[in-house]
């Protein structure tokens, strides 16, 4: 599945999030209803398919016994974690505890990330924009990753 694009969204009274008609496509012809939804820094939402989060999981489980950094993210993962299922409106509750972190009521951004969607604040978000501009240096990294590709 892979989930591109930014498509506003809003937030309900419930925590409840709308998911975008395009997204939901895109789910529908995977046959995905139940999510992992997460954050590794509070300050978004991210929304696994839980086959996606699955395969992550194992990874860093495999990882974990031995790394800090996968413990500290499984740790961060967890606390702001929870499984939803999409409910037939195609509505995903955000934890709470998620939800007042990243502060996600009302405007949001939904983001397709590949494999997974971010929800952000979009207030916050477009707040962030001019100081997170691509600099000449991320250009030339991303030439670089590009033709390692090729």
């Amino acid at each position: 599945m892979m989930f591109r694009g930014n498509h506003p969204a809003k937030i309900d009274e419930k925590g409840r999030l709308k998911v975008p008609a395009a997204f939901k496509a895109l789910m529908d012809a995977q046959g995905v209803t139940q999510f992992y939804v997460t954050s590794s820094d509070g300050e978004k939402a991210e929304i696994w398919p839980i086959g996606e989060w699955e395969k992550r999981e194992a990874r860093l489980v495999a990882a974990s016994e031995m790394d800090d950094a996968a413990q500290k993210y499984m740790m961060w993962t967890s606390y702001y974690g929870q499984q939803v299922e999409m409910d037939a409106q195609a509505r995903l509750v955000l934890p709470l505890t998620l939800r007042e972190a990243a502060k996600l009521d009302g405007e949001v951004a939904v983001f397709g990330m590949q494999n997974r969607l971010e929800v952000h604040n979009r207030a916050a978000f477009v707040q962030k924009l001019p100081d997170n501009k691509l600099t000449a240096e991320d250009r030339k990294a991303m030439a670089a990753l590009l033709r390692r590709e090729e």
